[in-house]
């Protein structure tokens, strides 16, 4: 059984204890793949380290994530823009709006996600989106960008079941991780309905953690939480989830 982590920010501080052994302990239970979304420029030296050290199992993305979206925006997009020219990256993500903490920079944010979109066009490269509290904002942007070649990822997914087959009707599969196991997440009521060739598995380790591990730090191991709870929901085997959202990620990520 092979399963992939669609979203794991591995070189997070949080794991400069443990980082070997938390990888590690993913590997033993058949997580091989792990898809690494970037944050801004300050990351990028240590998720290229991430990537010498496991060449086989790491995978990278480029991207300003919303939150870090500030007056120097246009220094930021240019450092995604130039390592994008640089190198091979696997997505642009995490990208998109969040309105959660700080609605100050809308405007910016979606400048950002907008002309990150139009690099993943250019480098035939999906997308990862982030998305909080801002799926009208979200769902604008890709309404002006729509097309063959815009597909991804909504990261993260946590919207209704209509909101859901909005994304989905984007080319967007949507990454389920922690919270399809929550009491109060809402999404396993209607995930049922929607076919599981459109789902991937993600952790978004540090963050998010499932039950019964939900408050403490995350890791990519955790993703057998919510690949049960997906085998549940949809009464098949872990088997077959792990098959069929492993395949969906290769579609996604061309790897």
């Amino acid at each position: 059984m092979i399963l992939t982590d669609t979203h794991t920010h591995l070189y997070s501080e949080a794991f400069d204890e443990d980082r070997e052994e938390a990888i590690a302990r993913a590997i033993a239970l058949g997580v091989e793949r792990f898809f690494i979304p970037a944050i801004d420029s300050t990351y990028t030296e240590s998720m290229i380290d991430l990537e010498k050290s496991y060449p086989n199992h790491i995978f990278l993305m480029m991207g300003l994530h919303p939150t870090h979206v500030k007056e120097n925006f246009k220094e930021e997009l240019k450092h995604v823009e130039e390592m994008l020219e640089q190198r091979k990256f696997y997505a642009v993500g995490e990208i998109g709006v969040d309105l959660f903490w700080d609605k100050t920079f809308l405007k910016e944010q979606q400048e950002a996600f907008k002309a990150q979109i139009q690099l993943a066009k250019k480098y035939k490269l999906p997308i990862v989106i982030h998305c909080r509290d801002a799926f009208d904002e979200v769902f604008e942007v890709l309404e002006s960008e729509k097309g063959t070649d815009l597909f991804g990822i909504f990261h993260c997914f946590t919207g209704t079941l209509e909101q859901a087959k909005k994304a989905i009707s984007y080319n967007m599969k949507l990454g389920i991780g922690g919270v399809v196991t929550f009491k109060n997440g809402k999404i396993d009521k209607f995930l049922h309905e929607i076919p599981l060739n459109s789902i991937v598995l993600e952790t978004d380790s540090p963050y998010l953690a499932p039950v019964p591990y939900r408050g403490k730090r995350n890791e990519s191991a955790y993703i057998m939480n919510v690949l049960e709870k997906l085998a549940d929901i949809y009464k098949v085997s872990t088997e077959s989830v792990a098959d069929i959202t492993t395949e969906n990620s290769k579609q996604v990520f061309g790897v």
